[in-house]
C-alpha cells in the first residue's frame, strides 16, 4: 500500500471517529486496551468506520487508535514523545520518564495496555494527541529500525521547542 493512500486512509479514519456521536465513543471507550477479537458491543461500529483492505495487523491498529480516541482531545502537536513533553512539566519526571521506557521497549502485544495508560495520563495533565500521527507511527511500530520509537524519544527529551513542534517519524 502507498504511503499516498495510507495516509488518506488515515486522515478519513480520524475525521470519522471525530464526527461520532457519544454513544460511540461510549462504546470504544469501554473497549479500549483490548483487541480486536475482545471487543463487545462494537464490530458493526468498527468495521464502518475502518477503510477497506487493511491486513489483520492494521486492523488491530486502527482498532486500537479507535478505541482510545475518546479518551483524549485531538491535537495536531507531533507525534506522542511531543504530547509527552508537554506533560512533562506537570508531573514527576522520574515516574514518566519509567512509564514511557516500558512504552518505548513494549512489543505489539503490550501497546494496548501500555497506550490506554498513556493516553489517560496525558487527558489526566488536559494534554492532547495528534491522532493520525499515532496511527501512522503504531503502523510502522515493528520496523527494524524502531525509527517511531527514536523519533517519540528524541522528542520527549527535546530542549528545543521548535524541534517539539516538528518532530514526525520517518525512517533515518
Amino acid at each position: 500500500m502507498s504511503d499516498r493512500k495510507i495516509d488518506s486512509r488515515i486522515s478519513e479514519f480520524i475525521q470519522k471517529l471525530g464526527n461520532l456521536d457519544a454513544a460511540d465513543r461510549a462504546r470504544l471507550k469501554r473497549n479500549a486496551g483490548k483487541v480486536l477479537a475482545e471487543a463487545r458491543g462494537i464490530n458493526l461500529l468498527i468495521y464502518r468506520l475502518m477503510p477497506p483492505g487493511l491486513s489483520p495487523i492494521q486492523e488491530e491498529i486502527f482498532f486500537l487508535v479507535a478505541t482510545l480516541y475518546p479518551l483524549a482531545a485531538d491535537g495536531k502537536r507531533g507525534n506522542l514523545g511531543v504530547s509527552l513533553r508537554q506533560a512533562q512539566k506537570t508531573t514527576n519526571r522520574k515516574g514518566l520518564d519509567r512509564r514511557i521506557e516500558a512504552l518505548l521497549d513494549a512489543e505489539t502485544t503490550e501497546l494496548p495496555f501500555r497506550l490506554r495508560q498513556t493516553v489517560h495520563y496525558l487527558q489526566s495533565n488536559r494534554v492532547s494527541v495528534d491522532w493520525a500521527c499515532l496511527l501512522a507511527d503504531l503502523l510502522q511500530w515493528n520496523h527494524p529500525d524502531r525509527f517511531v520509537q527514536k523519533s517519540w524519544a528524541r522528542a520527549y527529551y527535546s530542549t528545543s521547542e521548535s524541534n517539539q513542534h516538528s518532530a514526525t517519524s520517518t525512517p533515518a
